[in-house]
């Protein structure tokens, strides 16, 4: 194969790097989302050095999550009224000065809990604003054409980041400390900056028409519930969310208090889920073409139940990066499939408000979830915290399934009714 027939097939796989100003962004996300996965990985060994306490880390990340529960639907109506460049520009700036001072106060000694607690909370506050405007940015940049595989090359670099960042991360902290993670954390936000300085886009200003937020807020919550489909999808998702997606919570008290590793075993066993999340995201991208299959949405999340209760069971390490890496590839094609699905089926009127309740239910039931197995692992172990959450998972999917299907045949019955009548 020629050099140039290369770059052709390589321009019709990936159209979104062809425009300048995706390009822009995604590089500097790709350097961005490593520095974001070490200081994930290293701010969670760290709180279980000083506090060795499963429960405080899960309320970790429900100070980190929680602000997107209680805003996220608001900051949506917000980010619609404003440049998201702009917005982003902040955001990410805040976001580089908290990794910094973090990674201060790891390096001086002095750093206490509930520093690392108001550190996570000014994250999530911060994330509010800054998850619908990266979203909605998105199309700003590739147009609606384009916009299917600009996210599938951001859930790429995502899921890459995900291995490469918790590698290391685990090696910077058997060498210097984790204070350094967060440090050069801080410095990995440039390149993102960069990207959105270099970006240039027409200036919309602000939206001249203001309707008001809580009518339109309640449309739009009253049109998911009506649609059965995006209804389902949403059930499956804070079921999936809440009892399977806690790897912040349940990876660093299973690799450390079950499996007996260290830091160098942990950053391993967390990128080994990202290496499931890339081989999930390559499976579904090479059979996109035969569209979004409504089963699939349902088993994915079951199979993923399932494997979380053998976790559980497991004390070998080599099982547990196999089973990890399972849990990887089955949640990330089903969120990708969700994502896709809700999209698909949205009018163009309410598909704003769709998503935004889409990252609300997906981001904001951490709070819950990470609550639920940190308190369960901090009383019985992570064993049974991990058995538990994926028996009420497979409890809770299995009836969302069946109260489905009796929904559909209720309206076939009652279609059929109609036509006779």
């Amino acid at each position: 194969m020629s050099r140039a027939s290369l770059k052709a097939k390589l321009r019709e796989a990936f159209p979104a790097l062809g425009i300048k100003n995706y390009r822009y962004f995604w590089l500097g996300q790709m350097v961005s989302l490593i520095g974001t996965w070490m200081q994930t990985s290293a701010q969670a060994w760290l709180v279980l050095e000083i506090t060795d306490s499963p429960l405080l880390l899960g309320l970790l990340g429900v100070a980190q999550f929680t602000p997107v529960l209680l805003f996220s639907l608001l900051a949506g109506v917000f980010v619609d009224r404003f440049s998201k460049r702009t917005l982003l520009l902040y955001t990410q700036a805040i976001s580089m000065g908290l990794a910094f001072v973090l990674a201060l106060l790891v390096l001086s000694g002095r750093v206490a809990y509930w520093q690392v607690f108001l550190v996570s909370l000014s994250l999530g506050i911060i994330k509010t604003v800054d998850i619908p405007a990266r979203q909605s940015f998105m199309t700003e940049l590739v147009g609606k054409k384009n916009l299917l595989n600009a996210i599938a090359l951001n859930s790429t670099i995502f899921n890459l980041a995900r291995i490469v960042g918790p590698v290391l991360s685990g090696m910077m902290m058997g060498w210097v400390g984790a204070g350094w993670c967060f440090f050069i954390n801080g410095v990995t936000f440039l390149a993102v900056l960069i990207g959105l300085w270099k970006i240039e886009l027409p200036n919309v200003g602000f939206r001249k028409t203001r309707e008001r937020v809580l009518p339109e807020l309640l449309a739009g919550l009253r049109y998911v519930l009506r649609h059965r489909t995006l209804f389902e999808t949403i059930a499956l998702l804070a079921i999936a969310s809440i009892f399977t997606m806690n790897y912040n919570v349940w990876i660093p008290v299973l690799a450390r208090n079950q499996l007996g590793l260290g830091a160098s075993g942990y950053g391993f066993l967390m990128a080994s889920l990202g290496v499931g999340a890339v081989i999930g995201s390559l499976l579904l991208a090479s059979n996109s073409r035969k569209g979004i299959r409504q089963g699939l949405l349902r088993a994915l999340p079951i199979l993923t139940a399932l494997l979380l209760i053998m976790t559980g069971l497991t004390k070998q390490y080599g099982l547990a990066v196999v089973l990890v890496a399972g849990i990887g590839m089955l949640n990330t094609a089903f969120t990708t499939t969700a994502n896709s699905s809700m999209q698909v089926l949205s009018d163009d009127e309410y598909r704003g408000r769709v998503m935004s309740l889409y990252a609300l239910v997906f981001t904001g039931s951490s709070p819950i979830g990470n609550t639920f197995v940190g308190w369960l692992s901090d009383a019985y172990t992570v064993s049974p915290a991990l058995i538990l959450s994926g028996s009420l998972a497979l409890i809770l999917l299995v009836f969302t399934g069946l109260v489905s299907r009796n929904g559909k045949k209720t309206r076939s019955r009652d279609s059929a009714f109609q036509g006779d009548s």
